[in-house]
């Protein structure tokens, strides 16, 4: 939107002031704060200023890049295009008991929870697993077992469904046969709406997808499956590098690193809407390549190591689940990470990355996920 010139309510009374003593003699006209003529001018200010602002409203919810809220949503409907909404949280969890010798049964649709209660998941049905049984609508726990692992999802949408490593460890309900839960994985696919930025700027791809079948056509159909997929389109190649004219493969990630297969069918779905006639594809998803860190810490004075230790692995834990796919870890740009992470951290020394002080690189078909973090003072 152009540079308006807008004015205050005191601007717009102060230059009707001056036209009107400009235009007649001063010593006839009663302007001063009480009079009718002062009261007269300060009504049409405020008539004014209440017309200003409804052209300022009527311009900006006129234009996706200024509209924001529910005027952005109805802008983007003209078009046919919703928000993306909130995604739940999905993982697995570990299910264990202390005493093995009967069988036991965790049922779908069980609870569990991190230890404060703030978030809860529920057990969800996943027909390739090798325990569940339909028979009892959940996952048999065999004599002589002491655990199973199975596929839970946060019952609350969004980002408040996301859980460290250990964080979900508490039963919502009792299981007979089962005593303790824990996720040996972080949770970390949960998604908010879509932002209003987020939005603006799918709706641009939107508009450079109308031609189809094109890259951008292709990655704006799996974009638009859920909030938070990342998708790389390689063209003319197979999924194993060998040359194959006219075909394509994309390779999505919904933050987790393990997409389930529904949500891939589903952006296959949406691919094959975009795809030129006659092309063929396949939509797979990444292959993670775990970066495991260590990293030695000189703490500067007057702070505590537990804090400091905390603030640097969960800064170097959010910059590489950022990575998008393909993208290379980079070993230096993890000192700067460490050092930004907190005040508290005065020197890193003697990091390594798997070992070594090599980058980890990435390919089309590979997505950095983030391993064990070790940083010690």
């Amino acid at each position: 939107m152009a540079d308006l010139q807008t004015k205050d309510f005191e601007t717009l009374v102060r230059e009707q002031v001056a036209a009107i003593q400009g235009g007649s003699s001063r010593t006839l006209i009663d302007l001063t704060v009480g009079s009718i003529l002062r009261a007269v001018v300060e009504a049409y200010a405020a008539i004014a200023l209440w017309l200003q602002g409804l052209i300022l409203k009527l311009l900006a919810v006129t234009r996706a890049s200024t509209s924001t809220g529910t005027d952005l949503d109805t802008f983007l409907a003209d078009y046919g295009l919703e928000r993306l909404s909130a995604t739940r949280a999905t993982g697995q969890a570990s299910f264990s008991r202390f005493t093995p010798t009967a069988q036991a049964v965790v049922p779908i649709g069980a609870i569990v929870q991190t230890s404060d209660g703030t978030q809860q998941y529920a057990v969800t049905i996943d027909t390739t697993n090798t325990a569940y049984n339909a028979g009892f609508n959940g996952y048999v726990i065999g004599a002589g077992v002491s655990a199973v692992t199975v596929p839970i999802a946060a019952l609350a949408t969004g980002t408040v469904g996301n859980a460290a490593v250990g964080g979900i460890n508490t039963l919502g309900q009792a299981i007979p046969g089962v005593d303790t839960v824990s996720n040996a994985a972080a949770v970390v696919n949960g998604e908010d709406a879509e932002t209003d930025i987020a939005a603006r700027a799918r709706f641009v791809d939107f508009l450079a997808s109308l031609a189809k079948a094109t890259r951008g056509a292709i990655r704006y159909a799996a974009d638009s499956v859920q909030s938070g997929i990342t998708c790389a389109v390689v063209e003319n190649e197979n999924y194993d590098g060998t040359p194959h004219l006219g075909y394509f493969y994309a390779v999505v990630d919904d933050g987790s690193g393990t997409p389930s297969s529904d949500l891939i069918a589903s952006i296959a779905n949406a691919v094959d809407d975009a795809r030129g006639f006659t092309i063929n594809f396949g939509v797979f998803g990444p292959t993670v390549v775990v970066a495991n860190v260590a990293l030695h810490l000189t703490l500067a004075p007057g702070f505590l190591s537990g804090p400091v230790i905390a603030a640097v692995d969960a800064a170097i834990t959010a910059y590489i689940r950022g990575l998008p796919l393909g993208g290379a870890l980079i070993w230096s740009r993890l000192i700067q990470v460490a050092y930004d992470a907190t005040p508290g951290v005065a020197n890193v020394s003697s990091l390594l990355l798997n070992g070594t002080t090599a980058d980890i690189t990435a390919t089309a078909k590979q997505v950095v996920k983030p391993g064990s973090i070790t940083a010690t003072v």
